[in-house]
């Protein structure tokens, strides 16, 4: 049995009823080998939707506990994105288009509701139909998505939802081929991907193992993002840098939820990941100078 069949075989159990012309591509691409020198890779600078935190062209993830505020802030980023509002520390730029994937909420009775609070221009915000089909991280519509609308920014909330029937999230191997395809799904069309994500009911403070899943979620995020609620002020959301392999990691932001809406708060600049999960605050709003 040569390696092309095997491969073919393997992504199949992965992605039951995935096209036949995906599987193919997969197994002719790792059947014929092909060396490039570095000397004829072009330099190119790492372009960003959100410096330090989103850079373009790349695999992010935000993830945090239930109800702590991941998806309401994914959904502001999105909302600003397609105004060309300035995120924070940014300047204004061009509206931007967007696909945002949900498997957890209802698009009319939630998500659009959101974005309205959030006041987004919905004509730039798309989203794949999966009513015939339900769609998976190496789907191909991803990319003709991407493609067709030239979208800058995708969103699949939750992650776990979007890895495919078959495949294990506690499997190094299997996660690694998905993240793998994605990333170069990324890469190819210079569209920033956020990952949505869950933590897991570890206690540890050791914010490199909370992730749902395997660690290899994380190693091939180029930035990831944490967000939970501060223990002695459960009002206040913070969004803490918790990796980041492109630029120095930005500092943590605090927010708040009005109705769903998000308000940027100042204080909690320097919190970090570990003392965010273990709340170890020590109950003071420290403003630190920004850098």
């Amino acid at each position: 049995m040569d390696l092309a069949f095997r491969f073919q075989k393997y992504y199949s159990h992965l992605f039951p009823g995935s096209d036949e012309r995906s599987a193919k591509l997969f197994a002719k691409e790792s059947t014929e080998l092909k060396l490039i020198s570095l000397e004829d890779v072009a330099v190119e600078p790492v372009r960003w939707l959100w410096y330090p935190y989103i850079p373009l062209g790349k695999l992010s993830i935000i993830h945090g506990d239930p109800a702590e505020g991941k998806t309401t802030l994914a959904l502001w980023i999105a909302a600003a994105c397609s105004r060309g509002q300035a995120l924070p520390d940014r300047e204004n730029g061009e509206p931007l288009t967007i696909l945002y994937q949900t498997a957890e909420d209802g698009l009319g009775d939630t998500i659009k509701p959101r974005l309205l609070e959030s006041k987004a221009d919905l004509q730039k915000i798309y989203t794949i139909d999966e009513t015939d089909f339900p769609l998976s991280m190496l789907d191909h519509r991803i990319g003709e998505a991407i493609q067709d609308t030239h979208a800058q920014l995708m969103i699949l909330d939750p992650m776990q939802a979007y890895l495919g029937e078959k495949v294990d999230m506690n499997r190094a191997n299997e996660v690694r081929t998905v993240m793998k395809g994605l990333t170069q799904v990324a890469n190819q069309t210079g569209c920033a991907i956020v990952l949505v994500g869950h933590l897991n009911k570890s206690q540890t403070a050791n914010s490199a193992q909370r992730g749902l899943g395997s660690m290899d979620f994380r190693a091939a995020a180029r930035s990831v993002l944490l967000v939970g609620r501060l223990k002695n002020d459960r009002d206040i959301r913070v969004m803490v840098h918790d990796k980041s392999s492109l630029a120095p990691e930005g500092n943590s932001r605090a927010f708040s939820l009005d109705n769903g809406t998000l308000h940027w708060q100042e204080g909690y600049e320097n919190l970090t990941a570990d003392e965010l999960l273990s709340g170890a605050t020590h109950g003071n709003k420290v403003v630190w100078p920004r850098t």
